[in-house]
């Protein structure tokens, strides 16, 4: 369909690309599919698709990740746009990435089945088809500066957690060990986290007691100008 306006201006395609980023057995694992098409199929990749014209970029992006893993409503943020030149070597293609932090243990395993997707660690990334491993750079780079100073790491966290399996996240986010006492102090000291009388007892037989954590107080406490901070 042509545009009466801009009649002289060189059409571009543009795309939305999604790192989606999971927690699982102490390592940050990012979601990946066989690329399916030309150019680079069988290549790793992120979920990615081109905006329909009825949709936002926002729009498009939570389409994508809701046709990977059947989750919506999950926290996404904007990222960066991409538009080297020859980034995409089928087409002129300009991507706006964003990432996505979600729970592991929610994914629905036969959606992604159906995308040939796999969670992969961090640590063990194959080569990655364009520019997509710039983009889960940059995402980590992201979530790495946000997770010391707004409670977005408790997205990777199911809704009943132990304060070492919350230790362990910030350890794989920020890839150094923590000292326990320190970093239980400054946790519990924020009064975000509400303790209830369940026990995690997969690593030993006491158990660690579980915790929530309390969207509702921490939005009354930032109403009135609380800072949230995690030393790491």
């Amino acid at each position: 369909m042509m545009s009466t306006f801009y009649p002289n201006e060189e059409r571009q395609l543009i795309a939305v690309d999604c790192v989606i980023l999971g927690y699982h057995h102490q390592e940050l694992k990012l979601l990946l599919i066989k690329r399916q098409m030309e150019p680079g199929i069988g290549m790793w990749s992120l979920m990615g698709g081109f905006p329909r014209r009825e949709e936002s970029l926002d729009d498009a992006a939570n389409r994508v990740l809701f046709q990977l893993t059947g989750l919506d409503g999950v926290y996404m943020e904007q990222l960066y746009a991409y538009g080297e030149v020859n980034r995409d070597p089928g087409e002129r293609v300009v991507s706006v990435a964003y990432y996505a932090l979600i729970n592991i243990g929610d994914d629905d395993q036969n959606l992604t089945g159906l995308h040939d997707a796999c969670w992969c660690p961090l640590s063990q990334l194959p080569e990655l088809v364009f520019d997509h491993r710039i983009m889960v750079d940059k995402a980590l780079a992201r979530l790495r500066r946000k997770a010391r100073i707004q409670p977005i790491g408790f997205e990777l966290l199911p809704e009943k957690f132990s304060l070492p399996q919350l230790q362990g996240l910030y350890e794989a986010i920020y890839q150094k060990e923590l000292d326990k006492r320190n970093f239980r102090k400054k946790i519990l000291s924020m009064d975000l986290l509400d303790k209830l009388e369940e026990k995690d007892k997969t690593s030993s037989k006491k158990g660690a007691f579980l915790y929530r954590f309390n969207q509702e107080k921490y939005n009354e406490l930032l109403a009135k100008g609380f800072y949230f901070s995690v030393d790491v």
